[in-house]
């Protein structure tokens, strides 16, 4: 069966329900986006959200997805960079704990982290500390990574590295792979328009985004960016939360709905998505049912803290997901 390889930034989720959205406001964060902090300021926020309720998982939004596919017996892989401290052994720890192939670099540099804000409507705020995670280089990235696997699968969160996307997904390419790209926070779209419309363009084969994220990128309301990302590759998606997502392969257009869901937290709803979705191409399933799989998967990670799901969450996820497809 196909193998799916990762790579994003190794991150350290630290999630933190907010009582209010006061402490956005003390922090100076924009409500729903994804800032990048120092590690002073990365601190401040831990101490300063102290008397919160807290929990630890290993993140990154490609991280995420791999996670996700692991758990549905896909065998996986993940290129990433951690510190060597207790956060990165962790990071190590918890892949393969869940049967990923870590492909971890070390670095002198702390590991990175992300302080998930999660509000009253369980809308996140991201405040990240690369740390570690940022300084993964073109130089780490060897041919030997993608030996076995079948498709590449890469963050929006890692085009400011423009130097380090191209080399993988060159040599994902000269390797066979299928190149599929989940695009990052708006305005990591916003900042990265030029390079990402030439990534689409050459090397992606899937591509996933938000109306959020379309939006960035296209300047078009959901349905005319799915059209715009289709022409640049072979299968568009685009998520529109609770209406669903909207599926896009050459002249034939899938309108998916979402599951009913209890939202708790959306962190990793997209990521897990995406998994659902890959796990449909890889088993040979239409479109369609890749879609409704990828919105199994997105609606049950919303009803839990955090991107992750514990064992008696995959039973009902995989029971859904075989009721789906008739088995």
């Amino acid at each position: 069966m196909a193998k799916v390889l990762g790579m994003g930034n190794a991150l350290v989720d630290i999630m933190t329900k907010l009582i209010n959205d006061e402490t956005l406001k003390h922090f100076n964060l924009p409500k729903g986006s994804m800032q990048l902090v120092d590690h002073v300021k990365s601190g401040e926020i831990n101490s300063g959200t102290d008397h919160l309720e807290k929990q630890l998982a290993s993140g990154g939004s490609a991280a995420n997805t791999i996670h996700g596919l692991a758990k549905l017996d896909i065998e996986t892989g993940f290129i990433g960079k951690v510190g060597d401290d207790e956060l990165g052994n962790y990071f190590h720890k918890d892949m393969e704990k869940n049967k990923i192939k870590p492909l971890l670099l070390k670095s002198k540099t702390p590991s990175g982290k992300a302080m998930a804000l999660i509000s009253p409507d369980s809308e996140r705020t991201f405040a990240t500390f690369l740390g570690a995670a940022v300084e993964l280089s073109p130089e780490d990235i060897l041919p030997e990574h993608f030996d076995g696997f079948n498709y590449f699968h890469i963050e929006g969160y890692l085009v400011q590295n423009h130097a380090l996307i191209e080399k993988a997904v060159m040599l994902a390419k000269e390797k066979g792979l299928t190149v599929t790209l989940d695009m990052a926070s708006y305005n990591v779209v916003e900042e990265n328009l030029e390079f990402l419309q030439n990534i689409l363009t050459n090397y992606v084969d899937i591509v996933f985004a938000n109306e959020e994220e379309a939006k960035a990128f296209t300047g078009k309301e959901p349905e005319q960016a799915l059209n715009d990302f289709a022409e640049l590759c072979d299968i568009a998606v685009v998520k529109v939360g609770k209406k669903g997502s909207m599926v896009k392969r050459g002249g034939n257009t899938f309108n998916i709905k979402s599951i009913d869901a209890k939202s708790v937290d959306t962190t990793g709803a997209g990521d897990l998505y995406a998994a659902g979705f890959i796990y449909g191409l890889i088993k040979g399933y239409s479109l369609d049912k890749c879609g409704s799989i990828g919105s199994v998967l997105a609606g049950k990670t919303i009803e839990v803290v955090g991107p992750k799901m514990e064992e008696h969450k995959w039973e009902e996820v995989k029971e859904m997901v075989n009721d789906l497809l008739g088995n």
